[in-house]
């Protein structure tokens, strides 16, 4: 998943600081007993040049081991920037919430 991220990827949830790329990989190894299902509904793709946003409706059902699964839906906008290696995500907002 980290090849999709930009270096200097910032990712922005309610409630907490913006964070990046090691914060990401440190909470999804935290989770890696969890399943998870999702719907993507996208609404939008525009890509500019070598930039690109996608803002799409998504629900998340996030099932942890021996505990009630938890559903989340919402919107995301992601600002994507293409590099030699292809499209990589350079800031990403998750207005996920509880259903």
């Amino acid at each position: 998943m980290s090849r999709l991220m930009a270096d200097d990827v910032l990712f922005m949830v309610p409630g907490k600081e913006p964070f990046g790329k090691d914060v990401f990989a440190a909470s999804s190894q935290g989770m890696k007993d969890v399943q998870m299902e999702g719907v993507t509904d996208i609404q939008e793709v525009t890509v500019l040049g070598d930039w690109a946003w996608t803002r799409i409706h998504l629900t998340v059902t996030i099932i942890p081991p021996n505990a009630k699964p938890m559903r989340r839906r919402g919107y995301t906008m992601s600002i994507w920037r293409k590099q030699p290696s292809g499209w990589v995500i350079f800031r990403d907002a998750n207005l996920l919430t509880a259903e």
